[in-house]
Order: structure tokens, then C-alpha cells, then sequence
């Protein structure tokens, strides 16, 4: 059932045309991931359909069943309580509608009514409260004019899930979540029964969730059915033959130029009718492309030098303990990913090692000659009245990269700020664009030290490509807050986790620190568990000295089988949930696996105690 159309859509601000012969199907339950590069009008689109702007030219239909996520979302209520109260009242209409048919005697309205409300449920108020907790909002009583740019994204992210429209829009959804609330939303929109149009950087979340690919090229539409790895499969298929077919054209054109020049008049119709192909000929289509640039980070510095230490660090404010003891050495060519829940402390221990913020105890410890370079969430550092030229430059026309000048114009074309851009303020830009041109900096810049605060907001998937090269090739060390878990994995040598209660650990990979996080909890929950028996507890038994008897020589035998299976489980589990084939093909099991992969680490704990007391009895 098709719940949303727009056609021929086009839409410009002031000389540039950003969208220009846009169209979109939308059918009930489709997964649509929009894709772009960074000014190309994904959020402009969005903003189209769920009728927040009208287009110069084309139609919407459908908009009326549409809620959209924005990234500045606007939030005219007084309290948070309110805001998500609010998202319920379709929920109040429905019921007040079937009390009115049944009053009225509308029987036949007032049976279709129950069938919707049998399907969505007949009450939904305690859903409220759920959702905010999941998301991290801010509690019912905070006032909105209050919150900071993240509580207002989580409460914008609560309502539009409570709302549960027909299509749900969402725009960077994942912004200002910590990885944990972002699998738990990838779970919940994979299980949503509407239909969904997102955009987002994550490209662990497209991957599991969309099921189709869209992608706004040169102000059009073009769709690819599948997955994102899919689609850059086939995006990059239909590229290279969109090349080859430009090929052939130049080399027809070339042949019939060349006839049509020794020729004379032509007056028969055969010739006419060549020399009007060569006319058409003539008519190129600019070929799609992608847009990459150079980002050198490159510093000279020596690899494995250390550039950073924190010793005993320790952080609170008031009765909140961000952290008690953190210790750190970092040298360089090192990438520590800095995860942990909202609110744990990985902005602040970015802003006590860049010495913005002091430590309550401990010390940070720089390198000689220690140069800091940071991006942070708030993308701060760029004045809004500026122009991008001037952004830049400085007051120079000409800038300094790898110790040779360059002009400003040139340098900007390569970081894909064209020159019609040159002259368009800051505050006009895209937080996509902000972010390139902060990025632009810093090449100018030269550090020792990167200090990157979610990075990824905001970046087209090309853009993020080209900073996860830049910092794989970069010879200083870098601390980066990131919730992208494809980032991560991919960029990162080792992940600190802040936990959220004060402790730390640092850990090889995301992997071993997801598996630690699960062990913790695991432990938390026996610690929680009430004792079985009331009265006081049993005195201690003695130690036994006695052999083993028959019986437990045959499990201590049994014992390493059991481990390797355990350990075996848990590994396919672990793989079956990074799978985003899993999501699709069996969303049911997802539940039921992660249940049993958060029991799995007690199951080894205890198996492995209970194979070393064995083992200390066997003669």
C-alpha cells in the first residue's frame, strides 16, 4: 500500500537548486535509507514530505501521515512531562472517537475503531515513562528551555517513536546516543510496523534496518533495492557502466565530427538524419562522481613515542563521580576510542586533557613541543559571520599545506567547498559542511594530538570514509569520543570504557569491551538476587582435603569439553548478532540470543572455578 508520494520535486534557496526533478514511492513497512553527500538535500527532502516546506515546483501526498525526527527539532512545550504526553495524544483521539461512535450508535465505525485499538493497544500511558528512561531524556519535571542540544535530540527521538505514524521520518537519529540506547533503537525500528525513511551515518545501522537504498545525485533520485552493501555494489556497477556508455559516446561523436567535416551539404535524408544524431551527440550528461579529497594529518613524529600520560586522574561534580583512577599512556600512532553511557565523562576527559577543565587529582603529562588540535560535538572554533574564504584564511589568501602555499580558492576546491561557496557565511552551512570546513582546519593546523568529539555527526558516508583514511595514516596519536560502531572498529587500536560509576578499563577492542560490560552486569545481577534461604548463613565448611571421588574425576574430565562449547556459543551468538542478516531474516531470535549471551559469561565463570577447585584436589 503506497502511504507516501512525491513527484518531480524541486526546491532552491536563493541561486541554488538543490533539489531538481525529485521523486519517492513509499509503501507500508518499507525500510528506506537516504543517502547523499553533504549539501546534497537529504534533510531538505525530509523536511518536503512530512510538509514542514513547500516545494517550488512538484507535489507531496501523503504528508499528513508522516512524523519527522529533525536535527534542530522545535519543542514548543514547557516541561519534558508535557513534550512526551503530547506524542500520546493520537492514542486519546483514537479512544475518544470509539467512545463517540458507540454513544452515537455507529456500530460499524465503532467496530473498526476496536480492531485498531486491539491492534495498537487500549492503553499506552506507561509507555511514556519507558521510553524516556530508554532514550536518556531528561525526568518529566526538567524544563525544556533548559535542556542542552542532546536532551532535546532524545526527547525529539521519544515523541517520534511514541507517536508511531504511518511514516516515520528520522534525521541523524543516532546523534547524542550512546551505543548500547543506538542498538536498542536499531532492535525497536526493525520491529516497527510502519514505514521508515532514515537518514543516518551509521553505517551498521543502515545496514541492518534499510532494505532499500535511495540516493539524492545531482538534486535526483536514484534508488537501489537491497541492503547498503548492496547498494555499493550496485552503485558502483552502475557507475562504471555509466563511464563506459560516456566513452562510446565521446568516441561516436569523435568519428562523426570528423565525417560531417569532409563532407559536403548533405541534401539526401540519410544524411540528414546523421548529421541530427551528431546534434544529439553533442548533448552530454554530467556523470555522477564521488566526491573525495585528500586529508593529510600527518605530523613527522616519531611512531611509538609517548605523547600522553594520565596518572590517578580523578573527575566528579558534586556527589557524581565521573571517574576515580584513570591511568592512560599513549603514544603515538595510537587511536584510543573513549567509550560509555551518557553522562560517564568521556566530553570532560576530553576538556582535562586539552587543559580547558583541571583534574580534581592526578596528573596529565604532555610531550615536548605537545601540539593539540580539537573537534568537538558543538563543531565551535568557526565564527557564524564569517564566509568560508574567511574561515580559512584567516586575513591570508594564501595557506601552508605540507610546507608549500597554496591559495585559499584552491585549497577549499579540494576539500569540495566550490567556488561559489567561497563567499557563503557559516551560519548558512550544513552541520555536514561545518564539520568539513573544522576538518580543514586542522589539516592547516599540524598536532601531535587529535581530540575528536563525535567526529561522525553529521558527515556524508564518503566524508566519513575519507577521515577514517586520514586517521589511519596519521602519525600522532588520537583520543576520539565516537558512538559510530563502524568507526570504532575500524579506526581504533584500543577502547577505554568509562562505566558510568566511576571505574574504567581499557580493552583491546569494542568486542572485549562489550564482553566485560556483560560479565559486569551479569555479576551485578547475582549480587541483587535474594538469598534463597532466610536465618543466618552457614558457617564456612572446611576446605577438603579428601580425593576425588570416581564421579568427579569424570566431571573434571568433562569440564574443558563444556568450556570450549560454552566459549564456542558464545562466539557464534556474538556473530550472529553483528550479523545485520540476523535483524532481517530472523528478528524473532534476536531477543532469546542476547538473553542467553548475557547468561553465558556467569555459565564460564563458574565452570572455570569449578575446573580449578577440581583440579587443585586431583593427586
Amino acid at each position: 500500500m503506497l502511504v507516501l508520494r512525491a513527484r518531480q520535486i524541486e526546491k532552491s534557496f536563493g541561486d541554488r537548486l538543490v533539489l531538481q526533478g525529485c521523486s519517492l514511492d513509499v509503501h507500508h513497512r518499507d525500510r528506506v535509507g537516504l543517502v547523499g553527500v553533504n549539501g546534497s538535500g537529504k534533510s531538505t527532502l525530509v523536511g518536503l514530505l512530512a510538509g514542514f516546506d513547500a516545494p517550488d515546483h512538484g507535489e507531496v501526498m501523503g504528508a499528513e501521515r508522516c512524523v519527522l525526527l529533525r536535527q534542530e527539532p522545535e519543542l514548543p512545550f514547557d516541561t519534558v512531562g508535557e513534550a512526551a504526553e503530547d506524542a500520546l495524544r493520537w492514542h486519546r483521539e483514537l479512544l475518544f472517537r470509539y467512545q463517540s461512535a458507540l454513544e452515537e450508535g455507529r456500530l460499524g465505525d465503532a467496530s473498526t475503531l476496536q480492531a485498531r485499538l486491539d491492534t495498537v493497544g487500549w492503553s499506552r500511558a506507561h509507555e511514556v515513562d519507558a521510553m524516556l528512561d530508554r532514550l536518556g531524556a531528561p525526568p518529566r519535571s526538567a524544563r525544556i528551555q533548559e535542556l542542552s542540544g542532546g536532551e532535546r535530540r532524545r526527547l525529539a527521538l521519544a515523541r517520534a517513536l511514541l507517536t508511531r505514524p504511518e511514516v516515520l521520518l528520522l534525521d541523524e537519529p543516532t546523534n547524542h546516543l550512546d551505543a548500547d540506547t543506538i542498538e536498542w533503537l536499531q532492535a525497536w525500528l526493525l520491529g516497527y510496523d510502519g514505514a521508515l525513511v532514515l537518514i543516518t551515518h551509521d553505517r551498521y545501522l543502515l545496514e541492518a534496518v534499510a532494505d532499500r537504498i535511495v540516493e539524492i545525485e545531482q538534486g535526483r533520485t536514484v534508488s537501489y533495492e537491497g541492503s547498503y552493501a548492496d547498494y555499493l555494489l550496485e552503485r558502483a556497477e552502475r557507475l562504471a557502466s555509466l563511464s563506459r556508455a560516456e566513452a562510446r559516446r565521446v568516441s561516436l561523436l569523435r568519428s562523426e565530427a570528423a565525417w560531417a567535416a569532409r563532407s559536403p551539404a548533405a541534401r539526401s535524408t540519410k544524411q540528414k538524419a546523421r548529421l541530427e544524431r551528431l546534434e544529439k551527440l553533442k548533448v552530454a550528461h554530467d556523470l555522477p562522481e564521488d566526491r573525495a579529497f585528500d586529508l593529510e594529518l600527518s605530523t613527522g613524529i616519531k611512531t611509538g613515542r609517548s605523547v600522553l600520560e594520565l596518572h590517578d586522574l580523578r573527575k566528579a561534580y558534586g556527589d557524581r563521580v565521573l571517574f576515580r583512577s584513570l591511568s592512560l599512556n599513549l603514544i603515538a600512532g595510537e587511536r584510543v576510542g573513549v567509550v560509555g553511557p551518557n553522562g560517564a565523562g568521556k566530553s570532560t576527559l576530553l576538556r582535562l586533557i586539552a587543559g580547558v577543565e583541571e583534574p580534581d587529582g592526578g596528573e596529565v603529562l604532555k610531550a615536548p613541543r605537545f601540539k593539540v588540535a580539537v573537534l568537538d560535538q558543538h563543531r565551535s572554533g568557526l565564527s557564524d559571520g564569517d564566509t568560508v574564504f574567511e574561515a580559512v584564511g584567516q586575513g591570508n589568501d594564501h595557506v601552508v599545506v605540507a610546507g608549500r602555499p597554496i591559495h585559499v580558492a584552491g585549497f577549499l576546491r579540494r576539500m569540495l567547498f566550490p567556488r561559489e561557496m567561497l563567499q557563503q557565511r557559516v551560519e548558512t552551512l550544513s552541520g555536514g559542511e561545518r564539520a568539513r570546513l573544522l576538518l580543514s582546519r586542522l589539516l592547516l593546523q599540524g598536532c601531535n594530538l587529535l581530540l575528536l568529539d563525535e567526529p561522525t555527526n553529521d558527515l556524508d558516508l564518503q566524508t566519513l570514509g575519507v577521515l577514517e583514511e586520514a586517521l589511519l595514516q596519521f602519525d600522532g596519536a588520537a583520543v576520539i569520543v565516537t558512538h559510530d560502531r563502524a568507526f570504532l572498529d575500524r579506526v581504533c587500536t584500543r577502547i577505554l570504557s568509562l562505566h558510568g560509576d566511576g571505574s574504567t578499563g581499557i580493552y583491546a577492542d569494542r568486542t572485549q569491551a562489550i564482553r566485560a560490560r556483560q560479565a559486569r552486569e551479569a555479576a551485578r545481577r547475582d549480587t541483587l538476587e535474594p538469598a534463597e534461604a532466610s536465618g543466618p548463613a552457614p558457617p564456612p565448611k572446611p576446605a577438603a582435603t579428601k580425593r576425588l571421588s570416581f564421579k568427579e574425576r569424570q566431571e573434571l574430565a568433562d569440564l574443558p569439553g563444556q568450556i570450549e562449547a560454552l566459549e564456542a556459543e558464545q562466539a557464534q551468538i556474538e556473530s550472529r548478532l553483528a550479523d545485520p542478516a540476523t535483524y532481517r531474516e530472523a528478528a524473532d531470535d534476536v531477543g532469546p540470543l542476547d538473553e542467553r549471551l548475557r547468561t553465558l559469561p556467569a555459565l564460564l565463570e563458574a565452570a572455570y572455578e569449578r575446573w580449578a577447585a577440581l583440579s587443585e584436589r586431583e593427586p
